[in-house]
C-alpha cells in the first residue's frame, strides 16, 4: 500500500501536502532515483530550485515515474524558484521556461521568489545556475552586483505566468513581515506559500500567525536547525548544540518512543506549518511521510518545544561574501 501525505488547501484552491521531499543538497548522481523512489513511497511534493542544480534529474525522475504509470502529472506538486539572477521582469519568463525545460514540464504547481534579492543577469550560457555569480569581474573583486528592480516588478511578472497557465501559484520565500505586507497591498494574485527557515531554534511565530492571517501557507526548510548547515561549514551551526540531541526534544521523543527528528517533523506538522525534509534512507523517508499518522504531540509538548526558540538564523544573506545584505536585519 502506497501512503500518500494529507494536503493542505492554498488560497487559491489547489491541495498541496503537508510532508514533501526537498532537493537542496541531494547530489546530481542519484537525484534522479532518489525523486523516483520517493515516488513509489507516496511523495507527491518534490521541492526544488534552480539554485540547486539538479532539476535535470529531478525531472528524469518524475519522467520515469510517469512513463512506468506509478503516477500521472496532476498527481504530483513540483515546486521551483526563481533565482536571484533572474528577478528583471524581462528574465522572469525565460528563466521559468529553463527550468521547466530542464524538468520535462509544461507547467509548474507553485513557483517562489527563492530571495528579496535581485542580482544582476547572468546569461544561460555564461553560467547556469550561476550562484553568487554576477560576471568575471565581479568574480575577480569577491563582489556582487545588483539590479534595481523591485519585488512588486519581478511579482507582476510572475502573475503573468499564472495567466499563461505556465505556473498555477506562487510563493515568496525568505520574507520578512512587512515586505510581504507591502506586496499583499500590491499584488493582483496573493502568495499562496511562504517559504522560511522554521525549526524550535527559529520559531518566527509573528510571521507564522501573520500568514495565517492572510491566508497564506507556511513552508518550512531546515526544520532539523543546524544540522543542514553542517556540511556546508557553519561556525554558528557547528557552535550551536544540535536539537536531536536537546534533552527537550530527548524527554518528548522518549514519551512517544519515536526519533527526536520525528518529534521534530511533527511539531512542525501539528501547527500546519508543511514541511520538505530529505532523506536518502527509505526507512526515514517513509517515517516521515507518514509523521501526521503516527505521532500527536500534546499541547503542553508543542509548547515545550517552541519555548527553545533562540532567534537563531543559519541561513543569512548578510553573511554572504561579506555583501551584507539585509534580507532579515
Amino acid at each position: 500500500m502506497v501512503y500518500v501525505s494529507e494536503t493542505v488547501k492554498l488560497n487559491n484552491g489547489l491541495e498541496m501536502p503537508l510532508v514533501g521531499l526537498g532537493c537542496w543538497k541531494i547530489p546530481n548522481e542519484v537525484c534522479a532515483s532518489q525523486v523516483y523512489e520517493a515516488i513509489k513511497l507516496g511523495y507527491r511534493l518534490f521541492d526544488g530550485a534552480q539554485d540547486y542544480g539538479n532539476e535535470k534529474e529531478v525531472g528524469q525522475g518524475i519522467r520515469k515515474a510517469i512513463d512506468e504509470g506509478i503516477v500521472k502529472r496532476e498527481d504530483l506538486f513540483v515546486v521551483s524558484k526563481l533565482w536571484n539572477s533572474y528577478h528583471d521582469p524581462k528574465n522572469v519568463k525565460k528563466a521559468l521556461k529553463r527550468t521547466l525545460q530542464d524538468l520535462g514540464l509544461e507547467y509548474l504547481d507553485l513557483f517562489y521568489i527563492h530571495f528579496p534579492l535581485a542580482f544582476k543577469f547572468v546569461p544561460f550560457e555564461e553560467r547556469y545556475p550561476p550562484g553568487f555569480y554576477t560576471g568575471a569581474e565581479d568574480e575577480k573583486k569577491g563582489v556582487i552586483s545588483l539590479e534595481k528592480v523591485t519585488v512588486l516588478d519581478t511579482y507582476r511578472a510572475l502573475e503573468q505566468c499564472v495567466d499563461e497557465g505556465l505556473i498555477k501559484a506562487i510563493g515568496v520565500s525568505n520574507f520578512r513581515g512587512i515586505l510581504l505586507h507591502d506586496l499583499l497591498a500590491g499584488a493582483k494574485i496573493p502568495p499562496a506559500c511562504l517559504q522560511i527557515e522554521h525549526h524550535p531554534y527559529l520559531t518566527q511565530e509573528k510571521l507564522v500567525e501573520y500568514c495565517k492571517q492572510q491566508g497564506i501557507q507556511v513552508v518550512a526548510y531546515s526544520s532539523f536547525g543546524p544540522q543542514s548547515f553542517l556540511e556546508m561549514d557553519s561556525q554558528l551551526a557547528k557552535s550551536t548544540p544540535t536539537l536531536f540531541e536537546h534533552d527537550v526534544v530527548k524527554k518528548v521523543a522518549n514519551n512517544h518512543g519515536v526519533s527526536t527528528s520525528e518529534v521534530l517533523l511533527r511539531w512542525a506538522t501539528q501547527r500546519r506549518v508543511a514541511i520538505i525534509p530529505k532523506s536518502s534512507k527509505k526507512e526515514r523517508l517513509l517515517n516521515n511521510l507518514q509523521i501526521n499518522e503516527k505521532l500527536t504531540l500534546s499541547d503542553e509538548e508543542l509548547q515545550e518545544i517552541s519555548s527553545l526558540n533562540k532567534d537563531i538564523r543559519f541561513n543569512d544573506p548578510f553573511n554572504w561574501l561579506d555583501m551584507k545584505f539585509p534580507v532579515f536585519a
